[in-house]
């Protein structure tokens, strides 16, 4: 401390609540001691930064400490109540350079004892002894003890438990390392106890503040004293520079006071509140000029401030700290919820406002606010950040416009009297303007008060802030902020009778509402264009906007009727010019909901009538009287359009006639029912450190498409070049009165030119004014069609079965030609397919709409070659329906031959593809020639038949007895009665006999089933090789009533080759020697006997037969292969044997095989190839494969079809060696025998095979 202030100290209080205060430390003993130390002492204690470590888990901080040193008095120690932290001392400190022991004992030990009994006196135990060291002294007294007795000393005599609490400060003026490290060392010190001073005061502050916080629900509590309470805490805060901290105060105070305000609202109120409750008198607006307004605080500390009082002053204070947390934009932002909260507030406390004055505190505020950011941020982060201030800005503007209707200055004829006193009495309580914007040419206070001086200023002053406000809010694009901003700029300009700067506004305000779809926002600004349209004399577009207002139903019944009577009075006048009219769009008038076709499919034939019922909604609240209601048709003629038949026609049409209109708001393109719906998810927030939930809500996830702007592009004009006058195709309904709500239309059509006509307009008229819809959507057509006749023959069942009666419908489509009598249709008839005929049958006449209209009946004339049908009378457009029985013959051998000619390579290649075609029925055209009587050319009608049957044999061997099946298999729907079948020989064999074994008696072959008919072959002598045989059956529907009409039967012929048993093949199994049965993995023996039957044959002269002195020999190829898995062939299984062509002879094949499992097994199978040798003919085949298919025999089927193509393939290419190794050497072939030339009586026999005995562990799995 300087120690010329001393003195002036001692006379004047120390001067608190500034911005430079900072902790009190009272310095006591040696004086000037402490002022040569001062100057050091004050600029290295705020250098090294300290960690500050708070109670209740609040994070730390670094802060760098300061402090006021003052000359220490008992005056300065608190006394008992006293809760002020601003004039606390919070460390004492006593100052002695002692050296001399005598000196110590006589002055300064009683000294320090006297400053701390005072002390103790008053409860403060923060103090420290600082002893300095000086060289200088030691070297002027010799005689002195050294230093560390006096420091001893003292803390014997004072620091007994607290030895930390004496510190010595060597040579402190010097500059060496010792006297820094002494510097070093005592500074912590001084920070440490005076952190821990900070700490310990400041939490029993904080415990006396939050008990005098919880006591707020007892009478008498004052919420003005706990204020200057928790102010105090905060100034302590923001003289440590702890502006975070010292801000959480000022915020606490407002949530605390704002919901004693809202449960004052709700009927619960504190009684201190009523202190706040007085009438406003001034309404100077905020003031944040000052860091403190003492001023407000005197009178908070009174209890005599007023609720904008409190909150101009709590504002200011938060402010203040956000500048120097360099938060401009949230002062901003906190300014205008404020400004609102404030309007709230005084409303909920019923406080008396004088009127205005409000309005010019908040105009006031804003400006203030405005001005305080601009003195701490630079013209660059203005710009930056004008969607922080545009709000305040805005607010401004709407305030300043309240004040001028209010004040008179935005009436037509200027304020009057009482206008003038009002604005003296809103003046006068603005009070003087304050010093310390007294210099400012462009301060709040003058602005406001040159604004309210005269109109002319007013006028200037608003324009300049809406002017100011539309351009910021469309730099930010905010665009709809600024349409209403415009809006109210265009009521401004409507008082002082300027419609046409006001239209502009009023226009883009409109638009936006529009393409956004807010309803009750178009209907005000519209009532405000109507207004504005009318005085600038804009007749077609005030009627416009009259005839949208009239059908508003956001307005009220007197405001609609009036302004459809504005469009009534103006459509009833008489012009000069009577052709000119006034077009508007028909939406506001009326609209279109539905419209139904009679008949529904809107085609009619010409000369045909046509009925068109519209359902037109009228907007307008009264009944309007219509001269004129037309629809204009657009009549196209498309390539082959006339050649459309009505079947066509009525296939594209709606089934019920009537089209539905989309319901369209009036005046509203974009209606908000359309937009997309809300997508919400939920949001909590957790705290990080018990995870408790703090807060919960919803956020919508797509605002992006719900908010977003949407200009839009329609004009509110009719578009030019739209032609309305009555055309060759317009349809009139005349002299209609619409009622308000739905009216129905009927408009009459008498169709004459063939086309399609598209209804593209409807146009209303009403007087000297027609209501026009322009675009009649979505499409609406109707077609006049006319057709030429037609024939049509169609099945009545699925599908047309051969042989037997199958119904046939004719339909004859007249179109423009009128059936006379003696028309009649010409049909060839064919031998195949006979027309049947019954007298009861009958042709029936349809009009176009399928209404019968009559019924006659029917007359045929068949002769040799034509069937004459006999039409009925029929006007044209009818449709003649009548039904005939045809039934169609095929011949003997169709379906047999149909399948012999393929050969035996293309199916053994698509056997498979032929497996799929046998379940379905073989198809034959039938096509018959009709002469019509409206033409001269013939036409061809084709019918397809199904063959319901399908047929196939086998050869069967019993040694050399020989059995030929056939099968029948029923392929149709329906089930079939066979009786009378039979089998012959082609060539009438004698010397062959065909014993039938199937029963005598009918039976019946059900759908999609198989009958086998099985006959024995008996024959005396040798037959020929190949036997040609036809079976026929007679048939007829099992469900059908007895017919005197004979069916042809079914037959089937096929033919039968090489049917003479030649070998005889027999299977032996042998158990091992000295075994009863056969064992699983043991040795058995397999033994095949070959055995010839016939003498030498025609068929076997071929390649293989050798004849040697008459006796001839042939090669044959055994294989015995296992393909169920059940044998293991070991060794040998194949090979080739000659074998002499002679009966009984007989050859025998030995091999050993091991049966794999136990049971009854199957023998293996035993085949027999023929084996020709090499041909020169045949030197180029490489495969089995080729083989077989160049063959005309096929492979017995009584042979296991599983081994036919693996088995043969494999064996052949191993017997032939045709690899690519060997590619182009001569190869010998095999040849399998027909069906019937090999017989295996082993074929089907099984073996007993018993487990062999194993002492192995036998693991069973059972699921």
């Amino acid at each position: 401390m300087d120690p010329a202030d001393e003195e002036e100290g001692r006379e004047k209080p120390p001067v608190i609540y500034t911005m430079e205060n900072k902790p009190i430390v009272t310095c006591a003993g040696d004086q000037n001691l402490f002022t040569s130390l001062y100057p050091t002492l004050s600029q290295q204690l705020p250098r090294e930064p300290m960690e500050w470590r708070r109670s209740y888990g609040r994070a730390p901080k670094m802060i760098h400490l300061e402090s006021n040193f003052v000359q220490f008095k008992e005056e300065l120690l608190p006394k008992e109540g006293n809760k002020a932290l601003l004039t606390f001392p919070f460390l004492h400190i006593y100052w002695t350079e002692c050296c001399d022991t005598e000196v110590y004992k006589t002055t300064v030990k009683d000294d320090i004892t006297k400053w701390q009994n005072v002390l103790k006196a008053h409860s403060s135990m923060d103090w420290l002894i600082v002893v300095v060291e000086s060289d200088a002294k030691k070297k002027n007294k010799t005689n002195i003890l050294p230093r560390t007795s006096i420091v001893d000393k003292i803390r014997n005599d004072f620091c007994n438990k607290q030895s930390d609490r004496c510190v010595v400060l060597s040579d402190p003026l010097k500059d060496s390392s010792r006297s820094q490290e002494s510097w070093n060392a005592f500074l912590t010190k001084l920070r440490t106890l005076l952190l821990m001073s900070f700490t310990k005061n400041l939490g029993k502050f904080e415990d006396d503040m939050r008990t005098l916080r919880e006591k707020r629900t007892e009478p008498g509590w004052s919420f003005c004293e706990y204020f200057m309470v928790q102010e105090e805490l905060a100034f302590v805060f923001e003289m440590l520079q702890q502006f975070e901290d010292a801000l959480v105060q000022y915020d606490e105070l407002d949530a605390l006071f704002s919901q004693y305000v809202v449960n004052f609202g709700a009927g619960d109120g504190a009684n201190w509140l009523t202190f706040f409750c007085q009438p406003v008198r001034s309404w100077n607006g905020l003031i944040l000029r000052k860091p403190i307004d003492m001023e407000k605080r005197e009178l908070i500390q009174n209890q005599e401030a007023t609720l904008l009082d409190l909150r101009s002053y709590l504002f200011s204070r938060q402010c203040t700290l956000l500048i120097f947390l360099q938060r401009p934009w949230e002062v901003s932002q906190r300014a205008l919820e404020l400004l609102h909260n404030c309007v709230q507030e005084l409303k909920l406390l019923e406080v008396s406002v004088p009127p205005g004055a409000l309005d010019c505190w908040v105009f006031l505020s804003c400006l203030e606010v405005l001005q305080r950011i601009e003195g701490c941020c630079d013209r660059a982060q203005i710009d930056a950040n004008v969607s922080h201030t545009v709000g305040l800005w805005s607010y401004a503007t709407e305030k300043l416009k309240s004040l001028g209707y209010l004040c008179g200055l935005v009436s037509e004829k200027g304020p009057n009297s009482e206008d003038l006193n009002r604005t003296v009495d809103l003046l006068a309580g603005l009070g003087a303007e304050r010093p310390e914007t007294a210099n400012a040419s462009q301060s709040p206070y003058k602005k406001l008060k040159e604004a309210l001086s005269s109109v002319e200023a007013f006028e200037k002053h608003y324009l300049d802030l809406s002017h100011a406000t539309i351009e910021m809010y469309t730099n930010i694009g905010r665009i709809r902020s600024a349409k209403l901003v415009g809006k109210d700029l265009a009521e401004f300009y409507m008082r002082k009778k300027g419609p046409q700067k006001a239209e502009v506004y009023l226009q883009g305000a409109l638009k936006t509402y529009l393409a956004e779809g807010w309803a009750l926002l178009v209907t005000h600004t519209r009532k405000q264009l109507a207004e504005c349209q009318k005085q600038l004399g804009q007749i077609e577009n005030y009627l416009q906007t009259s005839s949208l207002l009239a059908g508003d139903n956001h307005l009220t019944e007197e405001e609609r009727k009036r302004f459809c009577q504005e469009i009534l009075d103006f459509a009833n006048q008489q012009a000069e010019n009577q052709g000119q009219k006034v077009i508007l769009p028909m939406h506001s008038f009326a609209q279109l909901k539905t419209l139904h076709f009679d008949p529904p499919n809107a085609v009619v034939h010409v000369g045909g009538k046509l009925c068109i019922e519209l359902t037109l909604l009228s907007q307008m609240p009264i009944p309007v009287q219509v001269d004129q209601v037309a629809i204009h048709v657009h009549f196209s003629i498309e390539k082959n359009n006339y050649r459309k038949t009505a079947e066509w026609l009525t296939k594209h049409k709606t089934s019920n006639g009537v089209i539905s209109f989309p319901n369209e708001i009036t005046g509203l393109p974009l209606s908000r029912n359309n937009l997309p719906a809300l997508e919400l998810c939920e949001m909590y927030e957790r705290s990080p450190s018990d995870n408790s939930l703090n807060t919960a809500g919803i956020i919508c996830k797509n605002t992006h498409m719900l908010l977003r702007r949407q200009e839009s592009s329609t004009s509110l004009d009719v578009p030019s070049g739209v032609t309305l006058e009555d055309g060759a195709h317009v349809l009139k309904c005349n002299n209609l009165t619409l009622e308000p709500g739905d009216n129905k239309i009927i408009f009459n059509i008498q169709a004459k030119e063939p086309g399609t006509y598209t209804l593209r307009q409807l146009c209303t008229s009403v007087g000297k004014v027609q209501f026009v819809l322009l675009h009649i959507y979505p499409i609406v057509q109707y077609d006049v069609y006319s057709q030429e006749p037609q024939l049509k023959v169609e099945p009545m069942t699925e599908s047309l079965l051969a042989g037997i009666p199958q119904k046939v419908k004719f339909t004859v489509t007249t179109g423009h030609y009128t059936m006379k009598s003696g028309d009649t249709l010409q049909l060839s008839n064919a031998d195949a397919m006979p027309i049947l005929y019954h007298p009861e049958s009958k042709a029936v006449i349809y009009s176009n709409t399928r209404e019968k209209i009559s019924e006659s009946s029917l007359r045929i004339q068949s002769s040799e070659k034509i069937t004459s049908i006999s039409l009925p009378v029929a006007p044209a457009y009818h449709v003649i329906e009548f039904e005939l029985e045809v039934m169609y013959l095929p011949s003997a051998t169709e379906s047999a031959v149909e399948k012999e000619n393929t050969t035996h390579k293309e199916s053994h290649r698509r056997k498979k593809e032929k497996q799929k075609q046998d379940n379905c029925m073989a198809t034959v055209d039938q096509k018959v020639t009709i002469d019509c009587p409206w033409s001269i050319y013939s036409t061809i009608i084709a019918l397809t038949f199904c063959i319901p049957f399908n047929a196939k044999h086998s050869l069967l061997s019993a040694g050399k007895r020989k059995y030929v099946q056939v099968c029948v298999q029923n392929l149709s729907e329906l089930c079939f009665q066979l009786s009378d079948y039979s089998l012959k020989n082609s060539a009438e064999c004698t010397d062959l006999q065909l014993v039938p074994l199937n029963p005598a008696s009918q039976q019946v072959v059900y759908s999609k089933q198989s009958i086998f008919f099985v006959w024995e072959l008996k024959w005396t002598k040798e037959l020929p090789l190949s036997l040609q045989c036809l079976f026929s059956v007679s048939f007829c529907p099992a469900t059908s009533e007895e017919q005197s009409l004979t069916l042809k039967p079914f037959t089937y012929e096929f033919q039968v080759e090489n049917f003479f048993t030649l070998y005889h093949v027999k299977t032996e199994i042998f158990p091992p020697l000295d075994a009863e049965y056969c064992k699983t993995g043991s040795l058995c023996s397999l033994e095949v006997s070959i055995t010839r039957l016939v003498e030498l044959s025609e068929v076997d002269r071929d390649e293989a037969l050798t004849e040697s002195d008459g006796y001839c020999t042939t090669k044959l190829m055994y294989e015995v292969v296992d393909n169920s898995s059940n044998w293991a062939v070991c060794g040998k299984s194949s090979g080739v044997i000659s074998m002499p062509v002679a009966p009984r002879a007989t050859h025998k094949v030995h091999m050993e095989v091991m049966p794999l499992f136990a049971g009854y097994l199957p023998f293996p199978d035993v085949r027999l190839f023929k084996y020709l040798p090499h041909h020169s003919a045949h030197s180029m085949q490489l495969d089995a494969d080729s083989w077989i298919e160049n063959d005309n025999l096929s492979v017995d089927k009584n042979v296991d079809e599983q081994a036919d193509s693996s088995s043969i393939r494999s064996r052949g290419s191993l017997h032939s060696t045709a690899s690519g190794e060997h590619k182009g050497l001569p190869m010998p072939r095999l040849q399998p025998f027909s069906p019937g030339q090999v017989f295996n009586s082993s074929t089907g026999m099984q073996i007993l095979v018993i487990p062999s005995k194993d002492d192995h562990v036998l693991e069973v799995n059972v699921t």
